[in-house]
């Protein structure tokens, strides 16, 4: 039995070779592809970055995978005009958006990778819509950011609501301190890319965006994913805490939980062959 098939348990249900790049969808999620192969790989970033994050990670493709890369909605300064942050109140918007991309470039299968926020926009459309995922890869993703009794979030509500104001009132200055943080110190290279991403986003956007992914809870939700996980976590994450890693790893049955050679809550910022390696390995 192959790879995939042991971490799956189900034949593969092929991926139309045609795909649909040219829809409204399409363009306003800056959608494209890399690669030819049959299996469809979907890589899906997280705040303030964008899907060129990825890019690395298309370092030496096996021909059997092609890649599709998009921008989740806020990414980057060139917003359409009638974008509105307001209207992404919820992750369940953005898990819409998701399945409405997927179904209008002709998505049947893929493997999905999604990283922090992302994660658990794509656990959503799982839920919704398992037929289209064989395989789901989070990486340090955490279904809510709030302690609450005995589950460890890594924050205080108090905390959030200090964290959004100085967002609002000094983005700039909130955004050099928070990206060392994130990233690790003494990795200056990558702090300096996502200082960049987070700049690049409209201030209004972040915020708004932020605000719904700190204070989203999926944990209810988790109970019903059945399409096989791999969780992929590095130590010393000051946004997702290790205690994430293991709730996740107890409440979504068919998962796994791999620990990676990496700091810091944008791995494949700092450590992309880590992430390479460990993404090769999982996905067979």
């Amino acid at each position: 039995m192959s790879i995939l098939r042991r971490l799956t348990g189900s034949r593969p249900v092929p991926q139309s070779s045609e795909l649909q790049l040219d829809g409204p969808l399409a363009q306003r999620h800056r959608l494209r592809v890399v690669g030819e192969g049959p299996d469809l790989l979907v890589f899906s970033h997280g705040l303030g970055t964008d899907q060129s994050i990825w890019n690395p990670m298309l370092e030496g493709l096996p021909e059997r995978y092609r890649a599709v890369l998009f921008d989740l909605p806020g990414a980057g300064p060139l917003l359409p005009d009638d974008f509105d942050p307001k209207a992404y109140d919820t992750l369940d918007r953005f898990a819409d958006d998701l399945l409405a991309l997927f179904a209008e470039v002709g998505i049947t299968r893929c493997r999905y990778i999604g990283h922090s926020v992302s994660g658990m926009i794509g656990a959503l459309a799982a839920i919704r819509a398992p037929q289209l995922f064989e395989q789901l890869v989070f990486l340090n993703a955490s279904p809510h950011y709030i302690n609450d009794n005995d589950y460890v979030g890594g924050m205080e509500p108090e905390d959030i609501d200090a964290l959004l104001s100085r967002m609002a009132a000094h983005y700039q200055g909130w955004v050099e301190g928070f990206a060392p943080l994130a990233v690790a110190e003494d990795m200056p290279e990558a702090v300096r890319d996502f200082t960049a991403g987070l700049l690049a986003m409209r201030p209004d956007v972040t915020v708004q965006i932020a605000r719904t992914i700190f204070l989203s809870d999926v944990r209810s939700k988790l109970g019903r994913l059945k399409v096989p996980t791999v969780l992929i976590h590095s130590h010393g994450d000051i946004v997702v805490p290790d205690a994430v890693a293991h709730y996740l790893n107890r409440a979504i049955k068919d998962s796994r939980l791999v620990w990676i050679a990496a700091r810091g809550h944008l791995p494949h910022l700092s450590a992309p062959e880590e992430i390479r390696r460990v993404l090769h390995v999982h996905l067979g």
